[in-house]
């Protein structure tokens, strides 16, 4: 099985950090929510307050490096303009979608959306886990911060459901391919 470099970074963004990102929400949606309802008799342990403080401060450095190998990684590669006169578009993602009025929207509507919206959840994510440091338990007593950390973090489940929904969708249709050849698995027996 062989990928190139760039599939392999492509995953990376996507399977690695995105897809481990969006497995953590529900934890962070959780952690939130009980350490600020008050629901738990007595107070919250301190220990417990500090890995609820890792726990988001680590989700929010995987939404900052989904999005910035996103940005300075893979979308150099899917927007490389070919040398005048290339018929196969193949290796150059964005012309490829433009190309064809069936496949453009995917680019225009698609690659904008996930492009910005993207940028929502490293921002949203890095306030979350600053008013969780700031306030933790107090968050209790203090409905109206309470319920806008909660809609910020699904907010951000939401950005981040838009831009990786259509990343795959783009990474399907236009794949960004290229670079070193990487062996995966080598199959010497077959025929």
């Amino acid at each position: 099985m062989e990928l190139t470099f760039r599939d392999l970074i492509t995953v990376l963004h996507g399977m690695g950090f995105g897809a481990l990102f969006m497995l953590a929400f529900s934890g962070a949606i959780g952690v939130v929510y009980a350490s600020a309802s008050g629901a738990p008799p007595g107070p919250v342990h301190p220990a417990h307050q500090r890995m609820f403080r890792v726990y988001l401060v680590s989700m929010a450095a995987l939404a900052w490096l989904t999005v910035l190998s996103g940005t300075y990684l893979i979308y150099p590669w899917y927007r490389a303009v070919p040398p005048h006169g290339t018929i196969n578009l193949a290796a150059y993602p964005q012309r490829l979608l433009l190309s064809n009025p069936m496949t453009a929207g995917w680019h225009d509507l698609g690659m904008e959306w996930k492009e910005h919206v993207a940028w929502f959840t490293p921002i949203i994510m890095t306030m979350v886990a600053y008013v969780f440091i700031t306030y933790g338990p107090q968050l209790a007593s203090q409905r109206a911060l309470r319920k806008a950390v909660l809609g910020f973090t699904a907010a951000a489940f939401a950005a981040t459901a838009v831009a990786g929904g259509f990343g795959a969708m783009l990474n399907k249709i236009a794949p960004v391919r290229g670079g070193a050849a990487v062996i995966a698995i080598r199959d010497d027996h077959h025929d």
